[in-house]
């Protein structure tokens, strides 16, 4: 997503330094572990997580050379059973329409 003007990987670290806290500061919050790129990649995972994405999916796009690690770290994130059950029916039925005769329509 975001590469150097050469196109090479940026450095993490730099990029902390150079960016991310000087742009944390500059909106009145203290840089801490809370408002840190880890915190901004914890809401990344949990974002895709909680839209259904898989945990292999995931692993890939963090990084993660093992599905399991990534697993073990954010499973707590991850929508319970009930919850994705609820949401698949709410939005079936939100997105279903009965004709005239009482039949569903597409």
């Amino acid at each position: 997503m975001l590469t150097t003007p050469r196109k090479g990987a940026i450095n993490r670290g730099a990029f902390d330094a150079k960016a991310w806290k000087p742009a944390v500061t500059a909106v009145g919050l203290v840089p801490t572990k809370a408002t840190g790129m880890h915190a901004l990649r914890h809401f990344y995972a949990s974002a895709l997580l909680d839209a259904g994405e898989s945990i292999k999916a995931l692993a890939a796009y963090l990084g993660h050379a093992d599905p399991g690690f990534t697993l073990r770290v954010y499973t707590h994130l991850m929508p319970t059973s009930e919850e994705r059950t609820r949401r698949a029916i709410d939005d079936l039925f939100e997105n279903t329409r009965l004709g005239p005769d009482g039949l569903v329509t597409a």
